[in-house]
Formats: structure tokens, C-alpha cells, sequence
């Protein structure tokens, strides 16, 4: 049976996270957190959300039967005295991952980033993390009715 494309984008955008990614987290001289989904939360890991759902289609994308995907991965980073730096270093390090391979592996037609934010805590210094959320649109070809 053939996977749902939904399905086929949230496995290569984890394969993107835990391999290029973490490829270029790992190159930085900062003491980074790598990605893990699947590891039992033991050691310097960090764990991304990702949420996947349809966006409104330009007519453009209508006219040649492209459907459109709106993609989040939100990056919660512990306090500490990097936070801020850290969550740079992942927005970077995705930025990057998704510019080089723009296709997540023929997956998709076209990813692009489409925004990035930085949410810092609303009080410094009392536990509270940092949160990064970068939006990534995604275009797929030919699941249209």
C-alpha cells in the first residue's frame, strides 16, 4: 500500500532534522543539543514538533494541480546561558538543511522557508525557555482530485 504524502513529508523532514542537521550542529564549535525522536531523553538531545497541515493554493498552484503544505518545527530551548545563541544555531542549521536539499529527497516539489521566530521567555533567568518556530511551504505535485 502506498504511503500518504503527509506521511512521506513527516519522515523525511525528521530524516533532514536528525541527519543534515544534526551534521551541522555537530561542525559548530558550540556545545549544541543534537535532534533525537526516538532516543529515552537520557543525555544533550532536543526534540522538535513538527505540524503539518494544507494551506489555501494560489491560483497559480491551481491551475497547474499543485497542492500546498504549511509546515511548523518548533524548537523548545532550555534556559541556559546559550539559549539565545542556540536558538539561532538551530533556525541556522534548518535554513541551510532545507536551501541544500530543497526537494527533502524528491518528497516534495518545492520547500521553501517561510518565516522564522524567536520567542524569548517573558521573565530571564527563572526557568522559562526559549522557543523557535521556523514555517516551511511545501509544494507537491499532482495529489489533486
Amino acid at each position: 500500500m502506498k504511503d500518504f504524502i503527509e506521511t512521506r513529508i513527516i519522515t523525511a523532514v525528521r530524516g533532514l532534522l536528525t541527519g543534515r542537521v544534526n551534521e551541522l550542529l555537530w561542525s559548530t564549535e558550540l556545545l549544541v543539543p543534537v535532534i533525537e525522536f526516538e532516543g529515552n531523553g537520557d543525555g544533550y538531545i532536543i526534540t522538535p514538533l513538527i505540524s503539518l497541515s494544507t494551506c489555501e493554493r494560489t491560483e497559480k498552484e491551481r491551475i497547474v494541480k499543485l497542492d500546498s503544505y504549511s509546515l511548523s518545527i518548533t524548537f523548545t530551548v532550555p534556559e541556559s546561558p546559550d539559549s539565545e545563541l542556540l536558538s539561532y544555531v538551530y533556525a541556522g542549521a534548518v535554513c541551510r538543511a532545507v536551501y541544500d536539499n530543497p526537494t527533502l529527497g524528491g518528497v516534495v516539489n518545492r520547500a521553501v522557508i517561510s518565516g522564522k521566530k524567536y520567542v524569548p521567555p517573558k521573565v530571564h533567568h527563572c526557568g522559562e525557555p526559549w522557543t523557535v518556530v521556523i514555517l516551511i511551504r511545501l509544494s507537491v505535485e499532482g495529489l489533486i482530485e
